[in-house]
């Protein structure tokens, strides 16, 4: 029965690359076991003008779900925005609604994809006339590049995936229900995913570190700046090196001063370019970034670690790395700042072990006051940073 459900399977992701427009949101593949949670990313910057967000997404294929990185795309035609597709739980079965481009944003199941798709409509821009308008409240948009932009901040409740990560729609899931404007938007002329949109599923179906099964929910590419573009995966892997402890934060401030040297090497690129970046130049980051990812697998294994015990002091310092990994993912910690954040961290660390080698391996309860009025001034500082106008990655 299992082999003849994932043969029904297949062939309806078969037929769903050659299925008409009209029946883009309708239910394309149905299935007995639910979705992994939507995964924890930071949004790449908008590669340029007239590209739309099309968020990441769990697909099923033979080997199971994996993920479809979150990306930027180019729509087929002038004035449609894009409707997600969203799982639905009805009758014992998961069922896939595919996405499709049109007039207006339809019903997606009240997912809270982030990124101005958050749960209702799309808040991350707005056609006017012929171009795309981006609202920077939502979305990573690099003004230096893109000059339509407004910003709205009304809209803002959650510009990542990051409280609400529930991924399908029914009984045990989100209970949304499409509303009247919704209900009209699915009269309306539908048009199917462009062929870069079909690509970029097809590949990620190809990428076994991308299958929940092999990756526990949290898949190595989140997000992609374009199709077969630059996957923005680094930021994710330093904040689960912090968060687990494998990233010291001498380390981490290291990696992060690396990330942001590339980051302005790029930024003064692309002013230099008129906005865009020469073959030679790409070549060159593209390097930079693989010469950083293989630091950061040699710094997460060299056995270095930052675990701190169940000590008083410890949990406070555990803490203090929790939130800036949680300030890497969403990014709202810039690579620039966690920099400082980590050597204010590394500055208190070695400040408390200074104290407890003069004392025996104990601190005295004047050192800890110490360190914990240090610690406040630092979680402020965290939560400056996360709450300014900087973001990352840009």
């Amino acid at each position: 029965m299992r082999v003849m459900s994932r043969f029904r399977n297949v062939m309806f992701l078969s037929l769903l690359f050659l299925a008409p427009a009209a029946s883009f949101g309708q239910v394309a593949v149905s299935i007995r076991i639910g979705p992994p949670a939507l995964p924890v990313y930071a949004q790449p910057p908008c590669p340029g003008d007239g590209y739309l967000w099309t968020p990441g997404y769990w697909a099923y294929g033979p080997a199971g779900y994996y993920w479809v990185p979150g990306v930027w795309v180019t729509p087929p035609r002038v004035g449609v925005v894009w409707t997600p597709g969203y799982w639905g739980f009805g009758g014992g079965l998961y069922g896939w609604h595919a996405g499709y481009w049109g007039p207006h944003v339809g019903f997606y199941g009240g997912i809270n994809y982030g990124f101005g798709y958050g749960g209702v409509g799309f808040f991350g821009g707005r056609w006017a006339g012929e171009r795309f308008v981006y609202n920077t409240a939502v979305t990573n948009v690099n003004t230096t590049v893109v000059r339509n932009v407004y910003v709205d901040r009304t809209v803002v409740t959650n510009t990542t995936v990051v409280n609400n990560r529930t991924s399908f729609n029914g009984p045990g899931g989100v209970t949304a229900q499409a509303t009247p404007a919704e209900q009209t938007a699915a009269r309306e002329q539908h048009f199917p995913p462009t062929s870069n949109q079909f690509s970029h599923e097809r590949s990620a179906s190809q990428d076994r570190s991308q299958l929940a099964s092999a990756n526990g929910g949290r898949p190595a590419t989140a997000a992609m700046d374009s199709v077969n573009g630059r996957r923005y995966n680094q930021q994710g892997r330093i904040a689960n090196g912090v968060s687990s402890g494998r990233l010291t934060p001498g380390e981490t401030r290291n990696l992060e001063g690396r990330e942001a040297n590339v980051n302005n090497e790029i930024h003064s690129d692309r002013a230099a370019n008129g906005g865009t970046l020469t073959p030679q130049e790409r070549g060159q980051v593209n390097r930079q970034q693989n010469n950083l990812s293989n630091s950061i697998y040699n710094d997460k294994h060299n056995g270095a670690t930052d675990q701190y015990g169940n000590s008083e002091v410890g949990a406070r310092r555990n803490l203090q790395q929790q939130r800036i990994a949680n300030g890497i993912r969403s990014g709202q910690l810039s690579p620039s700042e966690t920099v400082n954040t980590e050597q204010r961290q590394q500055a208190i660390n070695q400040h408390v072990a200074a104290d407890r080698q003069a004392n025996g391996g104990r601190l005295t309860a004047q050192e800890k006051r110490n360190i914990n009025q240090r610690q406040n001034a630092a979680s402020r500082q965290i939560y400056k940073d996360k709450h300014n106008e900087k973001t990352a990655p840009r």
